[in-house]
């Protein structure tokens, strides 16, 4: 293949990378908390060509390189807080600052969340909307009449005639030393990984965890201008190297006509 076809198509292919990683951040810009992600890209090896040299050997100038082409470096995710979406939800929360919800996945492992769209099992346990129970749990009595959730993370019910306020223990939040090396596991979910570190538990509004908001979610921090605009510029950038590939082609057939 011609050097120059081949650089070309790997910016398309680099520009098509791009474009999937927009369109999976437009696909959830109303998923609870989700995180919006950006493609990074980087130049490929060099061709090194030695330059021009004097009559007694000297180079005069230095080697000249020539590039082939681009490569997706990473896909880095993007972890600026959603704004709060307020729904008068009593079990709806939002974690306004750091941490994540620990929840128990069906194999017995924790994983991590900012997902609060919580609802009560059978039993009364916190559960996600895909059915993990938060760690540590918590159990609302079956004969609560008002849940309340503070700032700092305390479930409070109102129960019997009387209406008596009950303290059930404090929800515990996690953080991480480096929350963009988490790995997404789906279902709003993500997982520890050597990148992320060690999760170091606390409770809410204490020691530079965030505090909870009631009634409420975080919303997905994609913004949609923003996705579309470089939408644009990768489509437009993906045409212009599919027209270097043509120009490529039509001067190596240039070349076979002056041959034959």
């Amino acid at each position: 293949m011609n050097p120059g076809m081949r650089t070309s198509a790997s910016g398309m292919i680099a520009q098509q990378k791009m474009v999937d990683v927009i369109a999976n951040n437009l696909a959830n810009v109303n998923t609870t908390a989700f995180k919006r992600s950006r493609a990074a890209f980087e130049d490929v090896l060099y061709e090194t060509v030695q330059g021009p040299r004097s009559p007694n050997g000297e180079s005069v100038i230095g080697a000249m390189q020539i590039g082939h082409g681009v490569r997706l470096a990473a896909v880095t995710r993007i972890d600026g807080q959603g704004g709060p979406e307020m729904t008068g939800r009593p079990l709806d929360l939002t974690i306004e600052g750091e941490g994540f919800f620990q929840v128990e996945t069906a194999d017995g492992g924790i994983a991590y969340t900012r997902d609060g769209s919580f609802t009560l099992s059978e039993s009364g346990q916190l559960l996600t909307q895909g059915g993990y129970a938060l760690v540590p749990g918590i159990v609302i009595p079956p004969d609560a009449t008002v849940v309340t959730i503070s700032g700092n993370g305390m479930v409070s019910v109102s129960v019997g005639r009387d209406a008596q306020t009950v303290e059930l223990g404090r929800i515990e939040l996690a953080r991480f030393a480096n929350t963009t090396g988490l790995l997404s596991a789906g279902g709003n979910l993500y997982t520890e990984s050597s990148a992320s570190g060690a999760p170091m538990t606390g409770m809410a509004d204490e020691n530079g965890f965030g505090r909870i908001l009631q009634g409420s979610l975080e919303s997905s921090n994609v913004e949609v201008v923003q996705e579309m605009t470089d939408m644009i510029a990768a489509q437009r950038a993906y045409e212009i190297n599919a027209r270097a590939i043509r120009a490529a082609e039509d001067m190596m057939r240039s070349i076979d006509d002056l041959i034959r």
